[in-house]
């Protein structure tokens, strides 16, 4: 019942890996280097934090309880809107890269974490107005939701790409907090 609801979350799992630092190379610009490390401090427990929630869905993939798959669910994207919030909320208080149109970067991935925020908090209210009485309709319901997830994660990350270009990309990859999380298990997502 909540297969296709894991696929399209593992789409969504670029949307959190494009904070994971990408890119290499070295320019030690002290100042790119210090803000970097301001932003990745902030950004790993909220990475560790969207990457449970993601398990907890896949992990609930065949449940058949429709009322506990609406909690667990609910619970995940609510967890993952709050992670994205906070993300927003560090890379507004570190203020605009050291760079070429810092200022710009920095508004620009600040509004789509906030969206993707908002959005996470649209799927878990229509998670939540789902009827889990009736298996058929909560299906459905589920279905809608799961096409919702596919959409936002496809839909535009272009601003925290641009957050991650150049020396950015190349100080953010560098700090340890900016880096994908370990699994536990050691669990990969497939897209």
């Amino acid at each position: 019942m909540n297969k296709k609801l894991v696929a399209a979350l593992s789409g969504g799992a670029a949307l959190v890996l494009a904070l994971t630092g990408c890119g290499g190379g070295g320019d030690d610009d002290k100042k790119v280097n210090d803000w970097a490390k301001s932003v990745c401090d902030e950004v790993q427990p909220q990475l560790k934090k969207i990457q449970g929630a993601n398990t907890a869905i896949q992990g609930a993939a065949d449940e058949q309880d429709s009322k506990k798959l609406q909690q667990t669910d609910s619970k995940a994207f609510q967890e993952i809107s709050e992670s994205y919030g906070a993300l927003a909320k560090a890379v507004n208080k570190a203020g605009p890269p050291p760079v070429d149109s810092g200022d710009k970067t920095q508004k620009q991935a600040v509004k789509e974490l906030n969206a993707t925020s908002g959005s996470y908090t649209k799927l878990k209210s229509a998670i939540d107005k789902l009827d889990t009485s009736d298996k058929s309709k909560f299906a459905q319901g589920l279905a809608g939701v799961a096409d919702e997830l596919d959409k936002l994660s496809k839909s535009g990350d272009q601003a925290l790409r641009k957050l991650q270009e150049g020396k950015v990309g190349s100080a953010m990859a560098k700090q340890p907090g900016c880096q994908k999380p370990k699994t536990a298990g050691g669990a990969t997502t497939q897209s």
